[in-house]
């Protein structure tokens, strides 16, 4: 058995392959997820029976794949015996991670190997719009009994440092207090080490504010929770959230982890809304929750340009992206770094939004001269002006595009501003946003 990811041409065309099996993974790789399926077909010389695809994608849009490979894929929780078409009386569902699989890959994946992986349940009770969880696992499964799995991994393998589950709302489960006794009965009560390093528990998929409990997080405060992994879709979840934020502080659950879904069905302000309140309870009950914005794509696109117009447009989607993509994907705890990079009010994070990327990427603790200049002159802008900016610049989004459109432009205050947006290199002695805030210990 040999693993590899993505094309690789070391796989040679003149050995012979039983099987190839291809999991997908998101519907937005949909072009680079057709081209592996179709390099690997020629290597078992168009045997489609020798090739399984299976996976999210294979799952969100089967009809799709198939008329675009001539596979036909598997779908659904593999829960029965012959589930990949095969005579195979396993039931995958119920078999363990194969650990030795990345041996020889030269790709690391330390986490894999350290930690346990599974389901204590399946599926979800509800069926948001936004999500393919009611796709890929329909029936909601509240109790799958974790123990006996996890003791086959310690017989084969040995005993992992951490336990990571990927259960999609594991609060809707009737059995949640046996749940939370197996784990305890597993080595993984609050304080556990193994190795003499702590153990962890990580419900990785987040947990349901709606459903959250005080006899919930007084559970969850006896086992290794690290962290408490809690969902922000909207702005309408604000009460269910924070008090189950409150509801963590009061039995000791200080690191906590938080899923913001932005560009569906939200705004801008809406967006800021949600970070502030973490700062704010951050602050107010001395906690570390590390918000996780995340950009909203339909599960069935093939790629990642969705923009849910006219709340949102292409450039403050680009304009978020690239702060977050200098803070690695998560909004930092302290309130001095939040306020300088997403502004202290709703008002100021869309004037951020507006921000040419040389200003936006190069800011430093405060104000330097260029970002004073465009400040004054785009605060010099009336609505109508800022709204024909945005246009400007959602609709020439390469160098030589928005070269034409400035040299075009009629409107002097407008003429004057976009000068900032022009590409430039930064001076020598420019750092990346807020480097010096970022290497404050929070």
């Amino acid at each position: 058995m040999r693993f590899v990811k993505g094309i690789n041409v070391g796989v040679a065309y003149e050995e012979y392959w039983d099987r190839i099996y291809v999991a997908t993974l998101f519907t937005y790789h949909w072009k680079i997820t057709v081209e592996t399926i179709k390099h690997y077909k020629m290597l078992v010389s168009g045997d489609t029976s020798r090739i399984i695809v299976g996976g999210i994608m294979a799952g969100l849009m089967p009809q799709e794949l198939w008329r675009e490979t001539g596979i036909v894929p598997i779908t659904g929780v593999l829960s029965a015996p012959g589930a990949l078409k095969d005579d195979d009386k396993n039931i995958v569902e119920d078999m363990i991670p194969d650990y030795e699989l990345f041996d020889e890959s030269p790709q690391k994946y330390t986490l894999v190997e350290d930690s346990y992986f599974g389901y204590s349940t399946r599926g979800c009770v509800h069926k948001c719009p936004f999500c393919g969880v009611p796709i890929l696992e329909p029936k909601f499964i509240d109790y799958r009994g974790i123990k006996p799995y996890i003791k086959k991994i310690d017989r084969l393998y040995g005993q992992k440092q951490h336990l990571v589950l990927l259960d999609n709302n594991i609060l809707a489960s009737n059995k949640f207090k046996e749940i939370i006794h197996d784990i305890l009965d597993l080595g993984f009560e609050k304080g556990a080490r193994h190795n003499k390093r702590l153990r962890y528990v990580d419900f990785n998929q987040g947990t349901d504010a709606r459903l959250m409990k005080e006899w919930h997080i007084k559970l969850f405060s006896k086992i290794a929770m690290h962290p408490l992994r809690i969902a922000f879709d909207h702005i309408s979840l604000k009460k269910f959230y924070c008090n189950s934020i409150r509801l963590a502080a009061k039995y000791g659950i200080h690191r906590l982890s938080n899923y913001i879904l932005y560009n569906y069905k939200d705004t801008p302000e809406d967006f800021w809304k949600r970070l502030k309140i973490n700062i704010d309870l951050n602050k107010e009950y001395n906690l570390r929750i590390y918000s996780f914005p995340m950009k909203y794509i339909p599960i069935n696109a093939k790629d990642r340009t969705y923009i849910d117009e006219p709340r949102w447009n292409w450039y403050f989607i680009r304009n978020v992206q690239r702060i977050l993509n200098v803070l690695k994907g998560s909004v930092m705890t302290g309130e001095d770094f939040f306020y300088r990079a997403f502004g202290e009010n709703e008002t100021e994070f869309l004037t951020i939004l507006h921000m040419p990327e040389r200003i936006l990427m190069y800011r430093g603790n405060i104000p330097q001269k260029d970002e004073r200049d465009w400040l004054r002159k785009f605060s010099k802008l009336t609505n109508s002006e800022k709204k024909e900016l945005l246009n400007i610049l959602c609709e020439n989004r390469t160098k030589r595009k928005l070269l034409a459109a400035n040299a075009q432009a009629k409107n002097r205050k407008l003429k004057n501003i976009l000068e900032y947006y022009l590409p430039e290199q930064p001076t020598n002695d420019s750092l990346p946003l807020f480097e010096k805030l970022q290497s404050r210990s929070y």
